[in-house]
């Protein structure tokens, strides 16, 4: 399709299909050509190094940002479920409720600084926070279910019907969203002058007013505990979409389970074995090829050639080894065929072009 045809790619050609002298003059009014110097046929090994150290990550960059994408997008999911919410609510109204008790229960006490307006400070931002979590979940779209007939014209009618209307919601979503920011950020600069308050104020806070003192020390190390947790879990998810992206398209398909395409759809897809001619004994080349094996309809391609710089599967950042089994996708893009096989299943779109193999285009 023209859509697929027309796809940026950073590394195109990716496959090059092989060229024969008998075929290079073959048909009428085609020009002769002639074969290209050595040195233009085959990029020199500084070259390819430049590539690799400039630029040869870009096509896997893009794996791993549609990877936290849909990281991203599961993380949301989760944190409007239902469990997730009541957990929220029930916490930060506890909290609220404490603070106003504890507020009751002090009225004898005189600290020396003024933490009962942190107290009251700290509760109203429970509260806030409820609030914005309540109105979120409600105006949060949900989230569109497959059926059978997802590629019929009903179906795509309906689709662009409800465009309009998830979008509405989409942008009341982020509106909400931008409020949570900026209760978030409050917070931090809440929690600052807390700390500072109760690591000036000392013994005679304590002395003074220990209820207090107590409770907004509590309501820090909580908040500090959080911090924590939130940042160690965002450091584990960007060490594994550098280092191990398998393991997140697995855990993401574990969780999502037959959102993307079939094992019929998948089973079609052009399949090939990788043959390196450096382990074959042929020396002087930087050219594989990609022999067309039987895919599960019976059917196979032509035979491509495939760059020595281009033979790096985008996902899990391994080159091809010789006997590899690789799956090539309609846009022209190749992968090995167990990674791109766990990434279909969880999403139908192309990790780089974004091309649908379900629906013939890109997303």
């Amino acid at each position: 399709m023209e859509a697929a045809a027309s796809s940026p790619s950073p590394e195109q050609p990716l496959l090059a299909p092989p060229q024969s002298a008998a075929g290079a003059g073959a048909g009428p009014g085609s020009h002769p050509s002639t074969p290209p110097p050595p040195a233009a046929a085959r990029p020199s090994r500084l070259a390819a190094l430049i590539g690799r150290a400039a630029g040869r990550r870009g096509p896997s960059m893009l794996v791993r940002e549609t990877a936290a994408l849909q990281l991203d997008r599961r993380r949301a999911d989760w944190a409007h479920s239902r469990p997730v919410v009541a957990l929220d609510v029930a916490w930060n109204v506890a909290f609220a409720a404490a603070a106003a008790a504890v507020l009751a229960a002090s009225t004898a006490e005189s600290p020396a600084k003024p933490l009962r307006l942190w107290l009251v400070g700290y509760a109203l931002q429970c509260v806030v926070h409820v609030s914005l979590v309540c109105s979120g979940t409600r105006r949060r779209p949900a989230a569109p279910a497959r059926g059978p007939d997802i590629e019929s014209g009903a179906a795509n009618s309906s689709e662009s019907d409800e465009g309009n209307d998830e979008e509405a919601m989409e942008e009341r979503a982020s509106s909400t969203d931008r409020c949570e920011s900026v209760n978030t950020m409050v917070s931090f600069l809440w929690w600052i002058i807390g700390f500072y308050w109760v690591v000036t104020g000392g013994d005679l806070l304590e002395q003074g007013a220990p209820r207090l003192y107590w409770l907004t020390v509590v309501f820090l190390a909580f908040d500090v505990f959080f911090a924590v947790f939130c940042v160690v879990v965002a450091c584990f998810i960007g060490v594994a979409l550098c280092c191990c992206l398998p393991c997140v398209v697995a855990i993401l398909y574990a969780l999502v389970g037959q959102e993307g395409a079939s094992d019929a759809d998948i089973g079609v897809l052009p399949r090939y074995k990788y043959s390196d001619p450096s382990e074959n004994g042929e020396k002087g080349t930087d050219e594989g090829v990609m022999i067309p094996i039987l895919n599960n309809s019976g059917t196979a391609t032509s035979e491509r050639i495939l760059l020595r710089e281009d033979a790096e599967c985008c996902i899990c950042l391994s080159s091809y080894e010789d006997g590899v089994e690789l799956s090539a996708l309609p846009c022209n893009h190749h992968f090995h065929s167990t990674c791109i096989t766990k990434w279909l299943r969880m999403h139908a779109n192309c990790p780089l072009c974004k091309y649908n193999i379900l629906k013939g285009s890109e997303n």
